[in-house]
């Protein structure tokens, strides 16, 4: 094998403002209380983890530790942000 082949890996950087750490349990739950429904609590998430990528200002006080998601599920859970039900014509 030649060395000649052999191309450096570097870790991609992340374009995201809030830290990739997994989200914790406990806050899924307590939102779960709150947003029954598995699917539109995903979605809502979802949507607010992408708007706060995309450099939308948290709802409430954060810390470094806090990932996007824990950020979506504490805004949830204080009742920050709503799911808004659309009615169907």
């Amino acid at each position: 094998m030649s060395i000649d082949n052999i191309l450096p890996f570097e870790t991609p950087k992340s374009d995201y403002r809030y830290s990739n750490l997994p989200m914790k349990s406990d806050l899924v739950t307590k939102a779960a209380e709150i947003i029954d429904d598995p699917q539109k609590l995903i979605n809502l998430v979802s949507k607010r983890v992408r708007q706060l990528n995309s450099g939308r200002s948290p709802l409430i006080p954060t810390v470094p530790s806090m990932g996007a998601a824990d950020i979506a599920l504490t805004e949830i859970i204080e009742g920050k942000i709503k799911l808004r039900e659309i009615p169907l014509i």
